[in-house]
């Protein structure tokens, strides 16, 4: 314990002082004022005489039992009141539970200047508890993030201890501490010690935690807690603690990426956010962040001031193949935490398309099938078609043929043909389509991804279809006459509708030609399938289908998992699903064999709990006594024991004091 304790209201209890003092004093020199009576003798009135000289202004005060018992009382209240405290170094007691907090936050790196992390900080003072056990105490170490393990048991081998907490690992998890509080309740309802005479008493728990926990209101343990609280009020940091990745339905190949950033530090922060796709850098935006931890006043007034604040930032690009989107923010100098500056997420590549062609015979067609290396390029005849309408499919195209029917979804290409029922419409006069005579290329949409980076106009075709086209279509190609290529959505499908017959245009014979139909057909994969894979939280295991595996190997037995946490194998069971192990670290895991649909998997931390690095004033759930932050120190109160051990006896004997003088 100190012996040189620190007072909390020094000024507060001088200023008492100052009054109080001078108070008592002025009372023993004032002169009581008496009324003035004829006595026959004074010999009985020896006593009031002595009160008389000794109130007599500007006396000298003569030697007082009375004064000096009050003055000392007073000087003992007044201590009191400037409320002395002590800090002392509290150790572990003879059944004692260490819980040592390892998720995200305890790796801020904001522990005596930037030398040491919270979970560093935390082993060592739980270390140096445990060197305070005695022979026949015992104690468990128990370590916690969003679950609890029991690192070791109840033992009273000091070397033991150390290694256990030593061996902690630090993990990008959040914070739960319920479960934690229940293995500590079930480690001591099973400890061998409780079996000795008088091991029955309460534990000691040492919570060694910053308190960012997510249930704080369900918190209950048997025994008495110590939270001795890790980090600083002042670590600075930015976290990204939001990020969604879409694509649009208008444009399938265009991803729209969204992040949120936070800033947690003290003061308001300028940072730069930069997306990379696959690790090369696409574009940078900035924004404003005010902290977190401000008031709406104050937010106000920083607003007033022009310094209001930014805190997202939207990306859009064109992505037709397999990516890694990446959103990082760049202000890393004095940023205390490193597992919230970056978020990433699995764009899958295009969906391998079941294309049928419907036509009577084409060379040119045929010949693109073969050279575009499709699924399952399959041919069917007009008349076979309408006798069993497909469903299989996911791109049917009609060479010169308008059918009867389709399947209730999908995606279709018509070449000189339109599908039935559809709002999109070949004009008729007669009942016969009317069809417009040498239509060459007026423009063209030259940033839609099937027209991107080509020529179009030396492109004509002799015949081509009237069409009506309702205001919600897009028009790819104008023709001179009319439209030469239309977008078409209805329903569940995709309609594109070329209004020519590519065999009555030079179409075929020209470079365009091929380019164009693969921009179609890998327009119409990703649209297939828009969904983008979202990120796991950190500590997740992730579920793989058995039918996944089978599509790699039916009679794997073990693969292989890469990621943050280093490379390790992975026994596959014989039959059924099975989960990855926990994916502990943010960043991006790999398998080998690459397993479709995770072949690629995104962990990302995005919790602002975790990533808000101010450390709770109070104990998790109000359970336990808090030591002070700067190094395991308890705070002892000692005006209590001032009031209680000197005030109170030394009012007792001024008051048997007076009580005597007064009847003597």
């Amino acid at each position: 314990m100190s012996w040189f304790p620190t007072f909390l209201n020094p000024w507060f209890a001088a200023l008492a002082a100052a009054i109080a003092i001078p108070a008592l004093l002025i009372l023993y020199f004032l002169k009581l004022r008496r009324r003035e009576m004829a006595v026959s003798s004074t010999f009985l009135w020896k006593k009031s005489i002595q009160d008389l000289q000794v109130n007599a202004p500007f006396q000298r005060l003569r030697r007082n039992l009375l004064l000096l018992l009050q003055m000392l009382l007073l000087c003992l209240l007044l201590l009191a009141l400037a409320r002395p405290v002590s800090n002392f170094t509290r150790g572990a007691g003879k059944m004692t539970v260490i819980l040592i907090d390892r998720s995200a936050s305890m790796a801020a790196n904001d522990v005596d200047g930037g030398k040491r992390t919270r979970l560093e900080e935390a082993k060592r003072r739980a270390k140096d508890l445990v060197e305070t056990l005695d022979r026949k105490s015992s104690a468990t170490v128990i370590a916690f993030d969003e679950a609890a393990e029991t690192v070791q048991p109840f033992t009273t081998d000091v070397p033991a201890l150390k290694n256990a907490i030593d061996s902690i690992k630090q993990t990008d998890r959040k914070s739960r501490l319920k479960l934690a509080y229940q293995l500590a309740d079930a480690q001591t309802n099973f400890n061998p010690e409780q079996l000795r005479p008088g091991g029955g008493q309460m534990p000691d728990v040492w919570l060694f935690s910053d308190g960012r926990v997510l249930d704080p209101q369900d918190l209950a343990i048997r025994g008495k807690v110590t939270f001795d609280k890790i980090g600083t009020d002042d670590a600075p940091n930015v976290a990204i603690v939001a990020m969604s990745a879409k694509r649009t339905y208008e444009r399938p190949t265009e991803v729209q990426v969204f992040a949120r950033l936070a800033n947690y530090g003290p003061e308001p922060v300028k940072a730069d956010v930069q997306l990379s796709v696959d690790d090369k850098v696409r574009t940078i935006a900035t924004t404003n962040l005010l902290p977190e931890r401000w008031d709406d006043k104050r937010r106000d007034e920083a607003e007033a001031a022009g310094n209001a604040g930014r805190e997202s930032v939207e990306f859009t690009l064109e992505l037709t193949d397999a990516a890694v989107l990446k959103v990082e923010q760049m202000r890393k100098d004095g940023d205390a935490l490193a597992a919230d500056d970056a978020a990433q997420v699995i764009v899958p590549p295009p969906k391998t398309l079941a294309v049928l062609l419907v036509s009577n015979g084409n060379f040119f067609i045929e010949k693109l099938f073969s050279v575009l290396e499709l699924k399952s390029p399959d041919t069917m005849l007009p008349a076979a078609y309408e006798q069993n309408v497909p469903t299989k499919y996911d791109v049917i195209i009609f060479d010169n043929y308008s059918p009867k029917a389709l399947p209730p979804s999908g995606n279709f290409i018509y070449f000189g043909g339109v599908g039935p029922d559809l709002k999109l419409k070949a004009v008729k006069e007669d009942i016969r389509n009317v069809l417009l005579e040498n239509v060459g290329v007026l423009d063209w949409q030259r940033d839609h991804p099937i027209l991107r980076h080509l020529s179009l106009q030396p492109v004509f075709a002799r015949t081509a279809l009237k069409l009506d086209v309702p205001p919600e279509s897009q028009v790819l190609i104008e023709g001179t006459k009319g439209p030469l290529l239309v977008l078409h959505r209805e329903g569940q499908s995709v309609h594109l509708v070329f209004s020519f017959d590519y065999m009555e245009s030079n179409l075929p014979v020209r470079p365009t030609f091929p380019v164009m139909v693969y921009n179609a057909l890998q327009f119409l994969a990703v649209g297939a399938d828009m969904s983008v894979r979202q990120s796991f939280d950190p500590g997740a295991t992730p579920r793989i289908p058995r039918g996944n595996l089978d599509r790699v190997d039916p009679a794997m037995k073990q693969l292989t998992l890469n990621g943050p946490m280093g490379s390790r194998p992975v026994a596959v069971p014989p039959a059924g699903d099975f989960a990855l192990p926990a994916l502990d670290k943010v960043g991006i895991y790999t398998l080998d064999p690459a397993i479709p649909q995770y072949d690629r998997i995104a962990v990302n931390l995005l919790d602002g709990s975790e990533s808000n690095l101010l450390p709770v004033k109070d104990a998790p759930g109000g359970v336990g006594d808090v030591l002070d932050a700067g190094g395991g120190k308890s705070r002892l109160e000692l005006w209590w024991w001032i009031v209680a051990c000197a005030a109170l006896p030394m009012l007792l004997i001024e008051w048997w004091v007076y009580t005597r003088r007064v009847h003597l």
